[in-house]
């Protein structure tokens, strides 16, 4: 059964009610998402053409695995898709291993009995492969798994994959910078705001708070004209967060990540003209770029050259992020690039690729 219902405490975690709200013209209401189609783009999207024709909004159906990253990304996809067509969109979860086999098996999948039949399937992580698979084998549609999935891509309409994870290329793969997310770009930024946001202890690089602290100090001491508001994480040790507090100077302020609540950090992007963010917060780079910011990057030995490494390093021959070290000898983070939309880029392939479909009503 759909399970975007009050009662699910996965719901809840992965989907806060601060990103839920983020744009008036997205509603939620625990069991679906109407968006109306973004005035501009109705013209030239295909599918808008069917709606018109057949009077309904395209019906995605969103497998949610109640991880708060994979959500991110599902609903980053939900909002750039809103402006090519009106949307309804229906949560589920997951079946296990076992049942989501048994029902691509039978070509039976109970879950999804109530609902209006799929035009898209979409999904993030592992968990739900066998999921939407079974699904579009009991009412059809089309799938877009988001991330490089386990099984073979040739069992998914689309793949939305991060360039760093070397995708073998296809028809049906779109390559990005990145994995998606649901910031939106903010043309008119706040010069004298700054964010500074630390990660932590990391299987890709070695956390060092000693050099972390000299890097933020001398960024701080030199921009007196910028007010910085920095946070951490989870993975920041206790150790640099006793050091952060004791930073001394009349243009920060710090905020342990336990005092932000949901949906803080996209709010403080939105309005920060500048963001520094440690080498391993790789989700936070992407998300820094999505906003429109000019994007820094305290940096940090690498423990091997992995695809995350070459993912940032890619990001900074691109002129896409501005290095501690690049920072210190020009005192300048402009990169004159327009901002990293994927999410969108990703909506308008979606539909350029499948024109027609919404089924008649």
């Amino acid at each position: 059964m759909p399970t975007a219902n009050p009662s699910n405490p996965n719901y809840r975690a992965a989907f806060p009610a601060e990103l839920r709200a983020a744009n008036s013209q997205i509603h939620l209401n625990l069991a679906h998402v109407t968006a109306a189609a973004y005035a501009g783009d109705t013209a030239t999207s295909a599918w808008a053409h069917t709606q018109a024709k057949t009077g309904r909004a395209v019906v995605v159906w969103w497998f949610n695995d109640g991880k708060p990253g994979h959500a991110n990304q599902s609903f980053g996809l939900v909002k750039a898709l809103r402006r090519q067509y009106e949307l309804e969109v229906h949560e589920l979860a997951p079946q296990s291993t076992v049942n989501a086999l048994a029902s691509l098996a039978t070509g039976v999948y109970a879950d999804g009995a109530a609902l209006p039949r799929p035009d898209l399937i979409i999904g993030a992580g592992h968990g739900t492969h066998l999921s939407m698979l079974a699904a579009r084998r009991a009412f059809g549609g089309r799938i877009v798994v988001l991330m490089k999935p386990s099984l073979p891509l040739s069992w998914f309409d689309v793949c939305i994959i991060p360039e760093h994870d070397q995708a073998a290329r296809r028809d049906n793969v779109i390559t990005t910078q990145g994995v998606l997310n649901a910031i939106e770009p903010l043309a008119s930024k706040n010069p004298s705001k700054g964010l500074i946001l630390l990660g932590g202890v990391s299987k890709h690089y070695r956390w060092r708070d000693g050099s972390i602290m000299r890097q933020i100090e001398q960024i701080i001491a030199q921009t007196p004209h910028i007010r910085w508001t920095i946070s951490d994480s989870r993975r920041t040790p206790e150790s640099l967060q006793r050091r952060l507090r004791q930073l001394d100077a009349p243009n920060i302020e710090f905020i342990p990540h336990q005092l932000t609540p949901h949906g803080w950090v996209p709010q403080q992007m939105r309005d920060a003209a500048v963001i520094w963010t440690s080498v391993d917060s790789v989700s936070m780079v992407y998300e820094g770029l999505t906003s429109g910011a000019d994007v820094g990057v305290l940096q940090l030995e690498p423990r091997a050259n992995s695809r995350i490494v070459r993912g940032l390093r890619q990001l900074e021959r691109l002129g896409r992020v501005v290095t501690f070290t690049q920072w210190q000898q020009s005192k300048d983070l402009s990169q004159h690039a327009e901002p990293l939309n994927e999410a969108q880029r990703c909506a308008q392939q979606i539909a350029s690729r499948y024109p027609v479909v919404a089924r008649p009503v």
